[in-house]
């Protein structure tokens, strides 16, 4: 249902309609992005320790999105962002962004992939404390504005997890192909040699 009213917005064949689960540019997806990030820095306010977000995407230019990631970095939840090319958010600043790390992986192959996790907290049976989305969209103002994009969440937990452990895990421990953001706007390379993810997930792809 949630694919078909996309489709039917694509082709103006009627009045946009809301989907259930999926998040639609330019309607409703920079906005639950943002109650996304406030509900996570409810939570590190509320001293849930384990608050937390990582984003993979390709550019990040929004202010919005950004003055949001800060107020959720200054609250206290850990900030970690996958960017493989723009970004205007500088980390590592004190006071401001000391709890955000922005890294680069740039290997063999281009990649597209924009995976969003949000952690508010512990998992129970009527809340599972995290939210996960695959999305066509980068966090752009152009994206989020003016371009049809989409993002849908990962509701069942065991696919959640595979995506955190295939799209993001290995990303955050890439010491071959990562450069990691400075607060200067310099980007330095961690290593020329370690672990490289894309080569991780080869591996094990190709053991089966």
């Amino acid at each position: 249902a949630d694919a078909d009213s996309v489709f039917r917005q694509l082709a103006s064949l009627g009045k946009f309609k809301a989907p259930r689960r999926m998040l639609l540019a330019p309607f409703n997806m920079h906005s639950r992005m943002i109650e996304l990030l406030a509900q996570v820095e409810a939570a590190a306010l509320a001293g849930y320790r384990g608050a937390r977000i990582v984003v993979k995407i390709n550019a990040l230019t929004d202010a919005e999105l950004i003055h949001g990631l800060l107020r959720t970095a200054q609250a206290g939840a850990k900030v970690d962002l996958i960017v493989r090319g723009a970004c205007m958010l500088p980390p590592g600043l004190p006071g401001i962004s000391d709890n955000i790390v922005v890294r680069s992986v740039v290997g063999r192959f281009l990649e597209h992939t924009r995976v969003l996790y949000f952690r508010w907290a512990e998992g129970t049976e009527a809340d599972p404390g995290e939210a996960l989305f695959l999305s066509s969209a980068d966090w752009m103002s152009r994206n989020m504005f003016r371009r049809i994009e989409v993002a849908w969440p990962v509701q069942d937990a065991r696919l959640r997890q595979r995506v955190v452990d295939e799209a993001l895990q290995p990303y955050l421990h890439d010491s071959m192909d990562a450069w990691q953001l400075g607060p200067d706007g310099r980007s330095a390379r961690i290593s020329d040699s370690g672990v490289s993810a894309q080569q991780a997930l080869m591996r094990r792809y190709s053991e089966g």
